[in-house]
């Protein structure tokens, strides 16, 4: 029974899934967008948006905790340099979800996550 559970579980143990996600967070950041399943984007779009969030925030508190999420430390130097600019005039959204054919192999629906 899985009433009132939020949280994707994705079929991994918390520390695997936790890891999953800030891969998936800091390629994300990386390279605008990435092709995924659905399933995988849906859950990693809470944590890209926090991110860029805390970016526009962009103070020192702010600025340590997304180091101590994303793996790369020039791209958070980057992401705090580009994003206030970038999506000052947004109040959230910063993603976009589309959805596209089905994995061959297994037949797993696949998505494309970008940032708009």
């Amino acid at each position: 029974m899985r009433h009132r559970c939020r949280v994707a579980k994705l079929s991994k143990p918390a520390d695997q899934r936790r890891a999953l996600l800030r891969s998936l967070t800091t390629e994300i950041i990386r390279h605008g967008q990435i092709t995924t399943t659905l399933i995988r984007a849906k859950a990693v779009r809470p944590e890209v948006e926090k991110m860029i969030t805390l970016a526009k925030d962009g103070s020192l508190s702010a600025r340590r905790q997304a180091m101590g999420y994303i793996f790369d430390k020039q791209l958070v130097h980057a992401l705090f340099e580009q994003v206030p600019s970038r999506y000052s005039d947004r109040q959230g959204g910063y993603t976009r979800i589309r959805h596209t054919m089905p994995r061959r192999g297994d037949n797993a629906e696949m998505a494309i996550i970008e940032l708009v």
